[in-house]
């Protein structure tokens, strides 16, 4: 840890230390990608530091049912403290340079034209310091014909292909909501992070680390991306199993199921009194079930009607893989989450006491301190900005 780190007055982590305890993150970023891969990177011990405008993150103003505060902004920001910095006035500029000398990660998600701009590109922040690890998350990528484009979720969804695999076959594309992309963006940045942290462990030396919502929505599609020499263009790249995987009606309720395996299709078949399925060559293999999808689903819908999806869930226990189709508010008491103790309490200053999801990954000796709620707007500047000297911190408004 630099002078500069310690001489930070932050409010303390409670709890054992994570594996990147030690490690200061300026998080610059907003929506999710960016500030979820941060909030990744605090669930392991780091000191993240979350940078807004004044106009703050707009996900703060996303639609919600909370009174006073997004839940989108609480779900991918917890474990941060906040400052509120306008990058546009020389002063605040200057806080934010001082800052960067003493940190250790730097992720933004700017379009790749707007950092130069800003005086904070990869090249002025190197040159100030050598061991940052600077992350750019940006929607296409840093070059091409798309690299000043703003990127979404549902953008590259329907961009990449991902929409129209998820919709009906022969329907129109579909939208797969809970910005997948983006959430898996996110872990991206925390892995390339981590492993850029690791070689400066050797090197001692920094580096540039590019993530993009492209690479993200194709990296998700990587055994779809198979185009053997010799293939039609027109050839189905489709991952779905078809025939019995998937989600069937009950007498209350729908429920998921998946039998692939010889082992699961014959439990499946004795399981629901279909055991002359299970005995017909014509359904002995996943290709063929797929084949003669109409003549086993009408038979297997029959047979579940006997129980509601929580029945057949309990009574096919752990000898089929299924789940019963639940809302996720069922999740926050569900035996299994709490038994792996996924949820956390949080005392949000604005939005009062609230439940959430804790650190995602388990550390056997390091698990990390106890996390805590998304910082309001600018919370910390001046605790934080009082370990910043000079002129650089005179005209800031918090103060």
């Amino acid at each position: 840890m630099s002078d500069t780190q310690s001489r930070l007055d932050l409010p303390p982590r409670t709890g054992p230390q994570g594996p990147l305890t030690g490690v200061r993150v300026l998080d610059l970023s907003a929506y999710i990608a960016g500030p979820y891969g941060c909030s990744l990177l605090a669930d392991q011990g780091a000191e993240v530091i979350k940078i807004e405008p004044p106009a703050g993150d707009n996900l703060r103003k996303y639609p919600s049912t909370l009174p006073t505060e997004s839940r989108a902004f609480l779900g991918v920001n917890r474990s941060k403290y906040g400052v509120m910095l306008d990058l546009k006035q020389p002063e605040q500029l200057a806080a934010l340079l001082e800052l960067v000398q003493g940190a250790d990660v730097l992720v933004h998600n700017f379009r790749p034209s707007v950092p130069p701009r800003l005086g904070i590109g990869y090249e002025e922040l190197a040159a100030i310091n050598p061991r940052l690890i600077y992350c750019a998350v940006t929607g296409y990528g840093e070059t091409g014909p798309l690299a000043e484009k703003a990127g979404y979720d549902q953008v590259l969804q329907t961009m990449s292909g991902m929409c129209v695999e998820q919709g009906k076959r022969g329907g129109p594309p579909d939208v797969i909501y809970g910005s997948v992309v983006d959430y898996y963006a996110s872990a991206l940045v925390a892995a390339g992070v981590a492993s850029a942290l690791y070689e400066r462990g050797k090197s001692g030396v920094g580096q540039y680390v590019g993530i993009s919502l492209l690479r993200a929505a194709l990296t998700m599609q990587s055994a779809r991306l198979v185009w053997a020499e010799g293939e039609p263009r027109e050839i189905s790249r489709d991952m779905r199993s078809g025939g019995v995987t998937g989600i069937h009606p009950t007498r209350a309720g729908h429920l998921y199921i998946s039998a692939n395996t010889p082992h699961f299709w014959q439990t499946l078949c004795e399981k629901t009194g279909l055991g002359d399925l299970a005995a017909n060559q014509r359904y002995d293999s996943v290709k063929k079930r797929a084949a003669h999808a109409r003549e086993i689903i009408p038979r297997l819908h029959a047979a579940l009607k006997a129980r509601s999806a929580l029945e057949w869930e309990a009574w096919f226990g752990d000898e089929v893989p299924c789940a019963a189709a639940r809302n996720i508010a069922d999740m926050f008491d569900h035996p299994q989450v709490e038994a792996e103790a996924m949820i956390a309490d949080f005392e949000h200053p604005v939005a009062g006491r609230y439940r959430g999801l804790t650190r995602p990954i388990k550390f056997g000796r390091t698990p990390g301190p106890a996390p805590f709620t998304a910082p309001t707007l600018g919370q910390h500047t001046a605790q934080i900005l009082a370990g910043v000297s000079g002129a650089s911190r005179r005209k800031h408004p918090a103060e």
